[in-house]
């Protein structure tokens, strides 16, 4: 390998770290609102509200059936407003955010679920509030789930930034389409699958490592 494509590979490297880390942040601050609302308005929630959860369970579930790509697209007209462009790594975070949030949703809202009842109801007794106990006891003690789904959402996003690559979303993805496939460089498109690969072994490998420390 060459050191052209050694440094090729590196930036792309990155910016897919910089697209899919930024991505799984954004969709995780996006997702806070509506997992809770799920979780207070369910049926067995501390506020049921059949009207909102059922609003926002089809909205959620409409969301994460759409496909990526599509969804990429769809969104090229708002990428270009707030940013001026529509390709690249950094315009790719938009639909990419947008992309995984529902996904994070519900990751967030299965977590607050399991949460003991015990734990919620001795909270109660002492007179505490709903939003005290949503962020102060529920996310506290899900903190380990949640920490395991977000770990699978940002190699998911990976996955998804990867795709982005066919459209211009820059990243491995990008490399891979433009030498791999158009350039018939296979040599490349194997070490961006290995590259990938990689990165999904040891971002799994860290979140299993912070969900046992905290879950001890």
């Amino acid at each position: 390998m060459d050191f052209k494509i050694l440094k090729l590979l590196f930036e792309a490297t990155l910016d897919t770290l910089y697209m899919s880390v930024m991505a799984t942040f954004i969709a995780t601050l996006l997702a806070i609102v509506p997992a809770v609302l799920l979780v207070l308005c369910s049926p067995k929630g501390l506020s049921p509200n059949v009207i909102i959860f059922r609003i926002l369970d089809t909205i959620t579930n409409t969301l994460r059936s759409f496909p990526f790509l599509i969804l990429m697209i769809v969104l090229f007209p708002l990428t270009q407003w707030i940013l001026g462009r529509s390709i690249g790594a950094t315009a790719a975070i938009i639909p990419l955010s947008i992309g995984a949030s529902p996904f994070i949703v519900r990751i967030l809202e299965n977590a607050l679920k399991e949460v003991d009842k015990g734990v919620i109801e001795a909270a109660q007794s002492f007179g505490a509030g709903n939003i005290q106990i949503i962020f102060k006891i529920m996310l506290v003690e899900a903190l380990p789930s949640i920490i395991s789904g977000i770990t699978l959402a940002l190699i998911l996003v990976i996955g998804f930034s990867a795709m982005a690559g066919a459209v211009g979303g820059g990243g491995l993805g990008d490399i891979a389409i433009k030498y791999g496939y158009y350039r018939f460089q296979s040599d490349i498109m194997l070490y961006t699958v290995v590259i990938l690969i990689f990165l999904v072994q040891v971002i799994q490998s860290f979140g299993d490592f912070l969900y046992r420390k905290l879950k001890h």
